[in-house]
C-alpha cells in the first residue's frame, strides 16, 4: 500500500479540477488511489502470464513423463554453467529493481538511474550468455523436430558462428547509435542526452560482456567433453589392442588346451598339422574373438545363460530429442521475449528518472515494473533446474 496523502480538490462551475498534479490523471481523486488501481491491474495481467506459463510447465511435464530417458540424454548437452551465470545475474537483476523502486519513493534520482542501469546491464548479460547459448545448439544441428539435424560425427565449426553475428548485430548497431549520439550531445551541450547516453551505452556494452562469457564458458565445456571423449576412446582402444597383441602370444598354450580338451574334433586334430595353416588361422582367430568380446564363443545350437533384458535405444532422433529442444526452445524463447519486453519499459523508466519524473506520491511505475521483473526472474528460477539440472 503506498503512502501517500489526499490532494485539496477545487471544482469550477463546469467539474473541472484545477488542483490535480500532473502525474495524477482526471479519473483518480488521490494519488494513493491511482497507485492502487495501476496494481491491480498490473497483478490481473501477471496472473494471465502465470496460466501462459503454467501451460508450458504441463506440456513439459506430460512429455517427461511419456518419455524420461530422452530429457534425461538431452540434457546433456545443456551447459549448466550457462544457466548457473544466467540465474545469478537475474537474481541480481532482481536486487537493484526492489533498490530502484525504494530509490523512487525517497526521490534519490541518481541512484534511481544507476539502479535501472544495473537491472538493464543484467538482462543483456543474460540475454549475451543466451546467444552462445542458442548459436553453439543451432551449429550442432539440435533443434526442433522439423529442423533437427545433430549427428555426432557432424564436425564443429570453429570461428565465430553466423548465427551469433546475426543475434548480435541489432545490439551491435544500437550500441553504435548510443555512441553517435553522445558524441553528439556532448559537442552541442544537450545535458539530458548525456544523462540518458551515457548509462545506456553501458548497458548495450554489456551484452557482450555476456557475450564473452559465455564464450569462454562454452569453450571450457567443449574442449572437456571433448577431452573426455578422446581419452575414453583411446582408453578403449588402447585395451582393444592390447588384447589382440597378447592373444598370438598366448596362442601355444590357447591351442594346447583346447587341442587337448578336444581330441575328437577334426578341426583341432587337423591344425596340430604345422601345414594346415588355414585350420590354425582359424582356431587363432576364434580365440581372438573370444578375447575381445569378453567371452567365449558360443557354440552352435547352445543355449544364451543371460538373455538380454533391453536393448539402449539411441534417442537423438527428431522424433525425440527434436521434441525436447522443441519444447527447450518455446520456454526458454518465450522466457527471453519477456526479458526483451523488460528491456524496453525498463529504458522507458531510465528516460523518466532523469527527467525526474517520480517523487513520493508517484511512483507507481517504477512499482508495477518491478513486479513484472520479478515474475520474469521467479519464471527462470524454475526452468533453469528443470531443463538444466534434473538428470
Amino acid at each position: 500500500m503506498a503512502t501517500t496523502e489526499a490532494l485539496p480538490e477545487t471544482h469550477d462551475s463546469h467539474g473541472h479540477d484545477h488542483d490535480h498534479p500532473p502525474f495524477l490523471a482526471h479519473h483518480f481523486d488521490t494519488p494513493e488511489q491511482q497507485f492502487d488501481s495501476g496494481k491491480l491491474g498490473m497483478w490481473l495481467f501477471l496472473v494471465t502470464e502465470i496460466l501462459f506459463f503454467s501451460g508450458l510447465f504441463c506440456a513439459y511435464a506430460i512429455f517427461r513423463a511419456q518419455r524420461p530417458e530422452v530429457f534425461i540424454g538431452c540434457s546433456e548437452f545443456l551447459n549448466t554453467k550457462l544457466g548457473a551465470i544466467n540465474t545469478g545475474v537475474l537474481l541480481f537483476s532482481s536486487l537493484t529493481m526492489a533498490w530502484a523502486v525504494r530509490c523512487a519513493q525517497t526521490e534519490e534520482f541518481k541512484k534511481l538511474t544507476g539502479m535501472l542501469a544495473a537491472t538493464l546491464s543484467c538482462a543483456m548479460i543474460f540475454l549475451g550468455v543466451k546467444s552462445i547459448e542458442y548459436s553453439h545448439k543451432w551449429e550442432l544441428g539440435l533443434l526442433p523436430p522439423a529442423f533437427y539435424s545433430y549427428h555426432p560425427d557432424n564436425p564443429h565449426h570453429e570461428g565465430v558462428s553466423m548465427y551469433l553475428i546475426y543475434m548480435a548485430l541489432p545490439f551491435a548497431i544500437g550500441l553504435l547509435g548510443l555512441v553517435i549520439w553522445f558524441l553528439k550531445a556532448k559537442a552541442s551541450g544537450d545535458l539530458f542526452a548525456i544523462a540518458v547516453a551515457k548509462p545506456m551505452i553501458v548497458v548495450f556494452a554489456c551484452f557482450f560482456v555476456g557475450v564473452g562469457l559465455g564464450t569462454i564458458l562454452e569453450s571450457g565445456e567443449t574442449d572437456h567433453h571433448s577431452a573426455d571423449h578422446h581419452a575414453a576412446a583411446d582408453h578403449d582402444s588402447s585395451e582393444t589392442a592390447a588384447a589382440i597383441a597378447a592373444a598370438p602370444s598366448d596362442t601355444a598354450a590357447a591351442d594346447g588346451r583346447a587341442l587337448s580338451s578336444s581330441d575328437d574334433s577334426i578341426r583341432d586334430r587337423l591344425a596340430r598339422d604345422e601345414t594346415n595353416t588355414g585350420i590354425r588361422g582359424e582356431v587363432r582367430a576364434r580365440q581372438r574373438q573370444g578375447v575381445v568380446a569378453g567371452t567365449g564363443v558360443v557354440p552352435r545350437g547352445a543355449e544364451i545363460a543371460g538373455p538380454i533384458a533391453s536393448v539402449p535405444t539411441n534417442v537423438n532422433t527428431r522424433s525425440q530429442a527434436g521434441v525436447f529442444f522443441g519444447i527447450y526452445y518455446v520456454m526458454t524463447g518465450i522466457h527471453a521475449i519477456h526479458i526483451l519486453a523488460g528491456i524496453g519499459v525498463l529504458t522507458w523508466l531510465l528516460v523518466r528518472s532523469v527527467r525526474q519524473d517520480f517523487n513520493r506520491q508517484y511512483f507507481g511505475p517504477v512499482d508495477y515494473v518491478g513486479l513484472y521483473w520479478h515474475i520474469v526472474d521467479l519464471i527462470w528460477i524454475y526452468l533453469f533446474p528443470l531443463l538444466y539440472l534434473i538428470r
